[in-house]
């Protein structure tokens, strides 16, 4: 599929029509029309990114043709070609908005190439702001919802914790229940505050890359994350056939995730909570599955498993923050990084994730 910047001229003239895709062609992808009818057809199939006519064709005025493109191709430059004489309705069609830019007759091939390279600058530059508009509403988006649950979801586990002090007291003695209520809420308090520090991390921090052992790295994971059920079993295998360069603060972020959810949500009719854990890196990626026999995740839950604050039903009434998945997507869109997951209701689930090598 072709990259290059894709220009519809309109010309009731074939001559310049012929010249102008000849003198371009090697540049752009130059689509001609000989009316603005026949560019409309064009236009219902291809995006064009830049739009060039004549101001003097029959039917339609280039003004007038490329004002009604102004709804249907918002982001498309508008240029247009006009004799002297038209130039009081070229000033005021620049002032409306309806072209971005003109160049007069006779042209000058070097000048109108200069020109059409303004344009695709200006298409570039456009565009970046657009994307980087939607980054930014997005982001405060997150934000508004992110502060909306950390209050309810901070503030839980406190009035729980108020609510056995304020028992106690009217007690002489302060019972093992209470204490392990107090323990099981101040554990969920220190989970999201870490969670909401590892979010923080991950959205300020740029990428900074190093040579990474992964068989280090889950040997350290395993050692830290084993004392949250000591009953786990756990199933590995790394085979790292080269070096690897990556963001060793967000592999590592991934990593921990899905194992500490992997440990966390297991089915309590099994025997036995069994993870298993396989690495493979070459110079081109590294391949993670973490995959485990627990309670699994309805199929109607899968798609909005990485959203934040969501929990599928499932594991609703498991000890859990709702943001740790959500980590591990930001993070792994930050170092070009891909997440699959399958799981299946009582029987387990699995994830797989791709993580380039940026060795060169």
């Amino acid at each position: 599929m072709s990259k290059k910047i894709k220009i519809l001229y309109v010309d009731d003239e074939a001559n310049n029509l012929n010249s102008f895709r000849s003198f371009f062609r090697k540049e752009y992808d130059v689509y001609t029309a000989e009316s603005a009818f026949e560019a409309f057809d064009l236009m219902r199939g291809v995006d064009m990114q830049i739009l060039v006519t004549d101001q003097r064709m029959p039917q339609m005025t280039g003004v007038e043709f490329l004002e009604q493109t102004i709804l249907t191709h918002p982001d498309s430059i508008r240029l247009l070609i006009t004799g002297y004489s038209d130039i009081k309705t070229v000033v005021e069609a620049v002032n409306k908005g309806q072209i971005n830019k003109y160049i007069e007759k006779p042209w000058d091939w070097d000048k109108l190439k200069l020109v059409l390279e303004n344009c695709v600058d200006l298409y570039n530059g456009r565009r970046a702001l657009k994307l980087k508009n939607l980054e930014l509403q997005k982001t405060n988006n997150e934000l508004n919802r992110f502060i909306y649950s950390a209050s309810h979801d901070l503030r839980s586990p406190l009035m729980s914790i108020l609510g056995i002090v304020q028992l106690a007291k009217l007690e002489e003695n302060l019972t093992l229940e209470y204490l392990n209520i107090i323990e099981t809420n101040i554990l969920k308090l220190d989970e999201f505050i870490k969670n909401i520090i590892k979010y923080y991390q991950n959205s300020r921090s740029d990428e900074l890359l190093e040579k990474i052992d992964f068989k280090q790295m889950l040997a350290s994971e395993i050692d830290m994350l084993q004392n949250l059920d000591s009953e786990v079993i756990f199933d590995t295998n790394v085979v790292q056939s080269s070096d690897f360069m990556g963001d060793y603060f967000r592999i590592r972020l991934v990593l921990n995730n899905l194992i500490s959810n992997a440990i966390k949500y297991k089915n309590t009719t099994n025997s036995e909570h069994v993870i298993n854990i396989q690495i493979s890196s070459n110079n081109k990626e590294a391949n993670f599955k973490v995959a485990d026999n627990g309670v699994g995740i309805e199929e109607e839950h899968l798609s909005n498993i990485f959203k934040m604050f969501y929990r599928a039903q499932a594991t609703s009434n498991k000890q859990g923050s709702g943001i740790g998945l959500f980590i591990v997507k930001e993070s792994l869109e930050k170092i070009g990084g891909k997440i699959a997951v399958k799981s299946t209701q009582n029987i387990g689930t699995e994830f797989k994730v791709i993580i380039p090598n940026k060795i060169e």
